[in-house]
């Protein structure tokens, strides 16, 4: 797998991992893979058919037959489940809870962290999530952790879901954002945390423009000092 030309990118709902993972990609020419969508959309149709998310046998089944499809959108990745277009459907606070229940299935993210990698596997790829640089590509040479305080990420997902013409409860969101958070970080299948050696990004003052510059200029540094180890190997230094 060409995990050279793989950039993870993690954190918790809210941090800015969609947008700045999308023109990363974009400033790079890779392709930008949505992982959080995927889960979404299998909690989406476990919970149409009724399934119980606790129940791994049933959602087994259920992917066993799953036709799952992501596409470029204008803005958040294009989510098609069995020919059916739910991309708006999915992107809602509840199914973000719903994602994080199904997520801490393991045959769900067996199934889905095994597609990841064939999604990946050809390399050139910005791969945004929870555990993309600790379980799905551990091996990937960019990796990085965006992060910001509670308060701000529920500002700033209340601002997303008004302007797609959603009603928003600052408070709420910020209930589900912590309970999410919460749930996320104390699982024990695959747990939200940042790799060992990911770059730890709080974008909580930071605008857009900014992390995406900062994150660029280390792609651009951590890309030279790999090359720069392999041109030296073997080499003798005073």
């Amino acid at each position: 797998m060409a995990e050279n030309d793989i950039i993870t990118i993690d954190g918790p709902s809210g941090s800015g991992k969609s947008t700045i993972s999308r023109l990363v990609a974009a400033r790079l020419g890779f392709t930008y893979l949505d992982t959080g969508a995927m889960y979404r959309a299998v909690g989406y149709k476990a919970g149409r058919l009724g399934i119980d998310l606790a129940d791994g046998p049933a959602l087994a089944a259920m992917l066993e037959n799953i036709d799952l499809v992501l596409a470029p959108g204008e803005g958040d990745t294009r989510v098609i489940l069995d020919r059916e277009d739910i991309s708006l459907a999915i992107r809602t606070a509840e199914m973000g809870l719903v994602a994080s229940k199904v997520s801490a299935q393991p045959v769900v993210r067996a199934r889905l962290t095994d597609m990841q990698r064939r999604l990946g596997r050809g390399g050139r790829v910005v791969v945004e999530g929870r555990d993309t640089g600790t379980v799905v590509f551990p091996g990937a040479r960019y990796k990085f952790f965006l992060d910001a305080k509670p308060e701000e990420r529920a500002r700033r997902r209340c601002l997303q879901l008004r302007e797609k013409g959603q009603q928003a409860d600052e408070q709420d969101i910020l209930a589900q954002i912590s309970k999410r958070d919460r749930d996320d970080s104390d699982r024990a299948l695959a747990p939200l945390k940042p790799a060992a050696d990911a770059v730890i990004v709080d974008t909580s003052r930071m605008t857009i423009d900014d992390v995406v510059s900062f994150m660029l200029e280390k792609v651009e540094k951590l890309g030279q000092n790999r090359q720069n180890d392999s041109q030296g190997a073997g080499k003798i230094h005073p």
